[in-house]
């Protein structure tokens, strides 16, 4: 773990986009929410969304924002998770779940650092850093068909890879406390 630790500490120090693979429940967001406490964002909001078993509406919805009207059942504005990230850090969970449509969304925001909420047409500048986390062997997901490479290379830019606890038993207490 003291590698992990390390790699947090260099991650926090730049502000590129990263992300953290491990089994599910291996502590991916309290590592992305150590990289955030201990970068210039520290001050600025850290927002966690899991991207798993969201439809591509609702998940569109959630991260971009919309505009009353935009389709049924959004009776008022909405400012997305982006715009509430601003200046500060989203942890997108799961990363490996979401559907083309909702990556080729993604991948726009990361290129371009701007949102257009649904139903607007109106561009949005943001600052966000975002760290993403998966469970999933994203290169294999690639080579399936299931997820774009242009958007693995943009969130990989650093990587952390954690240790299955099996590998680790004495992390187990720390990771209960955490929760707890």
């Amino acid at each position: 773990m003291q590698m992990v630790f390390q790699q947090i500490r260099d991650i926090a120090q730049v502000d590129w986009t990263a992300l953290i693979d491990g089994e599910t429940g291996t502590g991916k967001e309290l590592v992305a929410r150590a990289i955030h406490d201990a970068s210039h964002r520290r001050d600025r909001p850290f927002v966690a969304v899991n991207c798993a078993g969201l439809t591509d509406s609702l998940l569109s919805s959630q991260l971009f924002g919309h505009r009353r009207g935009a389709f049924t059942g959004a009776v008022n504005d909405q400012v997305g998770l982006f715009e509430a990230a601003d200046g500060g850090t989203i942890f997108l969970d799961e990363i490996g779940d979401i559907s083309k449509n909702v990556q080729t969304s993604l991948l726009r925001v990361l290129e371009e650092r701007e949102i257009t909420r649904l139903g607007e047409s109106t561009v949005r500048r943001i600052d966000v850093r975002v760290i993403a986390a998966t469970n999933r062997d994203l290169a294999e997901e690639v080579a399936r068909g299931a997820f774009r490479a242009d958007l693995l290379y943009r969130i990989r830019v650093a990587r952390v890879r954690l240790p299955r606890l099996a590998d680790r038993r004495e992390d187990i207490p720390l990771l209960v406390a955490s929760f707890l």
